[in-house]
């Protein structure tokens, strides 16, 4: 059963813009925190940015002023806008969820290519 599905990955030039949409399965539950991470080919994946059901964010230094994250918690989803795109922030894209009971779940990942 797919339980985090991702969208909007594809190929942007330098400078441009993406935005990408995890939506969360009903059978998760408690959800506290979600989150984008990444993973370049050859690097290991790293946190892009995280947002509580509180509302508070966290953003790798990478991103910061770039991109923005944003969530719904009622249709549980969670948004990343993605601004001034580098070549550099080509990457696979994975959601990740976290629950109250320290449960986590990933996406199978979106690819973001940023290139001319």
């Amino acid at each position: 059963q797919v339980q985090l599905v991702e969208s909007g990955g594809g190929l942007v030039q330098p400078g441009g813009s993406l935005k990408l949409s995890c939506a969360a399965s009903r059978s998760i539950f408690s959800i506290n925190a979600m989150g984008w991470y990444r993973q370049a080919p050859g690097k290991q994946r790293e946190l892009v940015a995280t947002i509580t059901t509180g509302g508070s964010t966290n953003y790798a230094d990478s991103v910061k002023g770039r991109f923005t994250i944003s969530g719904d918690n009622a249709k549980k989803m969670v948004y990343l806008q993605m601004d001034s795109l580098k070549p550099e922030d080509t990457a696979v894209y994975y959601c990740n969820a976290n629950t109250l009971w320290g449960r986590a779940y990933w996406g199978k990942g979106t690819l973001v290519t940023v290139s001319s």
